[in-house]
């Protein structure tokens, strides 16, 4: 892969980028991971068409539990790691086991493209442009389950601030096409283009790391996979599951005591249910 790697290379140089100052292409670990600041994780097996998800934390596993100890030993303590490769939720939490001494508040999983994926459909259905469209939260696992949530979600339309239900008027879209299509948006690129989502999951990972170095705006939360732990929703504690979050100073914080009804603890039960099921599949595998 060392010669597909100087092909990237090639292209970063000749994006002009401004910001970029020096590009080290390697294959080894200690010279990727020493003293960096920041971690993107995206070099899992990535998903195919038709692929069975234990298949896909098989293989995936072994990859974080490597990246984990690689980040422990050379990594600086203070690093912001970011994993994007799927299963992203269940492989930021392998790789923050293998690496006991950076703070697990500095682990987190992407679900920032549900998120935008999200506010698309929900902007493009009340005719305005995706900035328009705040506090959406992606609940769970950036699989099949996640729960998209726009009951405190906030649309503004010809200057006015509403409700999400109140702005799309389509209660019936709002409870099912709409979270289908969000849940069902990977496979769905998949299945077009025959490879995962690419420019669209880049994009998520830029606005990503912008929230962790300089934070939320104010009164508005964005969704992250972080560590469960003390979490107000009753969500077990040994998972890295998406919550709303703010950012301020490099640290989030859950968002805590948003109302959930029913139909959304449901939702928001089944898919801790489905990460707690990863998660005793793939430490099954490290075993």
């Amino acid at each position: 892969m060392l010669p597909v790697l100087d092909g990237v290379v090639m292209e970063l140089q000749d994006c002009a980028l401004p910001l970029l100052r020096e590009i080290i292409p390697t294959d080894k670990i200690e010279v990727g991971f020493k003293d960096i600041d920041a971690a993107i994780l995206v070099g899992s097996m990535p998903r195919k068409e038709g692929m069975e998800k234990k298949d896909l934390l098989k293989a995936n596993v072994a990859i974080f539990k490597t990246q984990g100890a690689a980040l422990d030993k050379y990594a600086k303590k203070t690093v912001q790691v970011v994993v994007v490769g799927n299963p992203a939720n269940t492989n930021c939490l392998i790789a923050l086991k293998f690496a006991p001494s950076i703070p697990k508040e500095n682990f987190s999983c992407l679900t920032r493209l549900d998120h935008n994926r999200a506010c698309s459909q929900v902007a493009m259905h009340c005719g305005v442009s995706s900035d328009k469209v705040k506090n959406v939260i992606i609940w769970g696992n950036h699989y099949s389950t996640q729960y998209p949530d726009v009951h405190h979600a906030i649309v503004n339309t010809h200057g006015c601030e509403l409700g999400a239900y109140k702005a799309v008027k389509n209660d019936a879209w709002l409870h099912g096409d709409f979270i289908l299509t969000v849940q069902q948006r990977g496979a769905a690129v998949i299945k077009a283009r025959k490879l995962s989502s690419a420019m669209s999951a880049a994009n998520a990972v830029c606005d990503h790391i912008k929230d962790i170095w300089f934070g939320t705006k104010e009164g508005e939360f964005i969704s992250m996979g972080v560590y469960a732990a003390g979490n107000s929703y009753g969500i077990p504690e040994d998972l890295i599951y998406s919550f709303p979050v703010q950012i301020k100073n490099k640290r989030w914080k859950v968002v805590d005591g948003m109302s959930t009804n029913d139909f959304s603890r449901a939702k928001m039960n089944a898919t801790a249910a489905e990460l707690m099921e990863e998660r005793d599949a793939a430490l099954d595998f490290l075993t």
